[in-house]
């Protein structure tokens, strides 16, 4: 069993910066991959990022070059830092995880506001 504890979200203006963060707790050897989803009302969930327990990262095409994911094994904790934020990248963020035995855990969720 993993929790997933998510913080960072807020309300930011276009072109400004927010950084995520999400700490994993329980299980944390069975991790395989951790990511980022994102959800605004009326679009479908999209994968913004991922990382591999190899540190394999994956981006979204509408993030890359303005998103980073990272990871901080001794924390057990990965981020999420957003730079020039566009007001399309209003949505609830969700850390998520994967473990080996093909489980997926979900974050409580934490809402981005891009606004002017």
């Amino acid at each position: 069993q993993v929790q997933l504890v998510e913080s960072g979200g807020g309300l930011v203006q276009p072109g400004g910066s927010l950084r995520l963060s999400c700490a994993a707790s329980g299980s944390i050897v069975s991790i395989a991959s951790m990511g980022w989803y994102r959800q605004a009302p009326g679009k479908e969930r999209e994968l913004v990022a991922s990382i591999t327990s190899g540190s394999r990262i994956n981006y979204s095409d509408s993030v890359k070059g303005r998103f980073t994911i990272s990871r901080d094994n001794a924390k057990n904790t990965v981020y999420l830092q957003m730079n020039s934020l566009k007001p399309e990248d209003t949505a609830v963020y969700y850390c998520t995880s994967s473990t080996f035995a093909m489980h997926d855990y979900w974050g409580q969720g934490t809402q981005v506001t891009v606004s002017s």
